[in-house]
């Protein structure tokens, strides 16, 4: 699973939003500044945050861009489905048929369960952790049930 640039700077702005508060919105040049990116991508950034309704921007002398909810209440999968993909969809297999129009496993694919897996694994491990958890580097969510998890001896 890669990480894509708009995934890892996203939810870096949405963390640096988290820990300013919403008393005083973040300018463009603020974000720009602290995450080392241009002002043209914190705008592109925050615009897409804006369109999936996880920011707002504030008008005005004063304005920039604040948090539309608490931080408790926006979970990390939230922000991930607003700046990505999920690792798996169903348009996944029509993407990779080969040279085929149809894929030559679509009626016994074994690799399709692993996705669909890894992709529920990954979902709900981002639906319990919100954007405090992050801040406060409390993430330690419970292991899935029915997950093994070894023991070092």
């Amino acid at each position: 699973m890669k990480i894509t640039a708009i995934e890892e700077y996203g939810l870096r702005c949405m963390v640096l939003l988290a820990r300013h508060g919403n008393e005083d919105p973040l300018t463009l040049p603020e974000f720009a500044e602290k995450e080392g990116v241009s002002a043209p991508y914190a705008g592109k950034l925050l615009m897409i945050l804006k369109r999936s309704g996880l920011v707002k921007a504030v008008r005005g002398r004063r304005g920039g861009y604040v948090l539309v909810k608490p931080p408790e209440e926006i979970k990390l999968k939230e922000i991930f489905e607003a700046l990505g993909k999920p690792v798996f969809s169903t348009a996944h297999c029509d993407k990779y048929t080969g040279e085929n129009e149809i894929c030559v496993h679509s009626g016994d694919c074994t690799v399709k369960n692993i996705w669909q897996t890894f992709e529920g694994f990954i979902g709900s491990f981002l639906e319990r952790v919100t954007l405090a958890d992050l801040v406060s580097c409390d993430i330690n969510p419970p292991p899935e049930p029915g997950l093994r998890v070894r023991q070092k001896a």
